[in-house]
């Protein structure tokens, strides 16, 4: 049985009614608008770039078309953008975890090795004050003889008697220490994802991996990439202030006419030294 055409011809695609359009919460919008049209007229409609009848911030980043039997073609169209109200629409709020956990590092490390660091820490580990001792390895001495290593609190062997190179725990009276070299340190990292139409914010994100910040958005380089409710002072109360954030990862991939930034933030709580990273660019 042949066709029988009733009505428009529909030779350009009409937009059918409803479609979707979501935010994220964060300031991305994504829609998805549905046209019809016939199978031998341009379906051009969902070609990237072309903006969202829905909301004139989108734009279309893929579409998919479906042929039936009675030449008519249904054109599924998907579009994306940001929400001009967020960030002006340059980028969204950066959508952001919190990791906190213990990760093995050594004993020399612990801010309780030398002094009483104090904050719940009984006693302290090694001290400053060493005398000469059996229990560790025979060193060599500045004057280039061989002489007794040096013991101090918990059993904590030097070279020196003012300290010098730590050689290890050699006292087996403290079995909690004896033969110990690391020990399971607090370990916080912020990993997230932000979405930008400018170009410059992926430039500076990765102009910045390596880099430290004493501020959430790397004194303004970035958006707020640590979250706010987790602090706004990230320098640390040591003589040197050093920065407690380090800009660990930085991954950027393309979401339609987007970039999706993907990050992670390493937080040290004695800061990171500024003779081995620098500060924000």
């Amino acid at each position: 049985m042949a066709r029988i055409a009733v009505g428009d011809n529909l030779n350009a695609p009409i937009q059918q009614p409803g479609g979707k359009l979501s935010n994220d919460g964060y300031g991305l919008l994504t829609a998805t608008v549905v046209w019809k049209a016939n199978t031998n007229s341009d379906l051009s409609v969902g070609n990237r770039g072309s903006t969202c009848p829905l909301n004139g911030a989108l734009a279309a980043h893929k579409f998919s078309v479906t042929y039936d039997a009675l030449g008519m073609a249904t054109i599924t169209v998907d579009y994306v953008g940001i929400d001009p109200e967020v960030n002006g629409g340059v980028y969204t709020n950066p959508q952001v975890g919190v990791s906190n956990g213990l990760t093995t590092a050594n004993i020399t490390t612990n801010p309780n090795f030398f002094v009483n660091a104090g904050g719940g820490y009984f006693n302290v580990i090694a001290g400053t004050t060493y005398a000469e001792s059996d229990l560790g390895p025979i060193v060599k001495r500045a004057d280039g003889n061989n002489g007794k290593s040096y013991v101090g609190e918990n059993g904590a062997c030097f070279e020196r008697a003012d300290g010098g190179r730590f050689i290890g725990f050699v006292d087996p009276e403290y079995p909690e220490f004896y033969g110990k070299t690391n020990y399971l340190a607090p370990q916080t990292s912020f990993a997230g994802h932000f979405y930008t139409d400018d170009a410059t914010k992926v430039q500076a994100a990765r102009a910045n991996l390596g880099t430290t910040s004493g501020t959430n958005d790397w004194d303004g380089a970035l958006p707020d990439i640590v979250p706010t409710y987790a602090g706004t002072a990230w320098v640390n109360s040591g003589v040197n202030s050093y920065n407690q954030l380090l800009l660990a990862q930085v991954n950027v991939e393309d979401y339609g006419l987007l970039y999706k930034v993907n990050y992670e933030v390493r937080y040290n709580e004695q800061g990171w030294p500024r003779q081995v990273y620098p500060d924000a660019v």
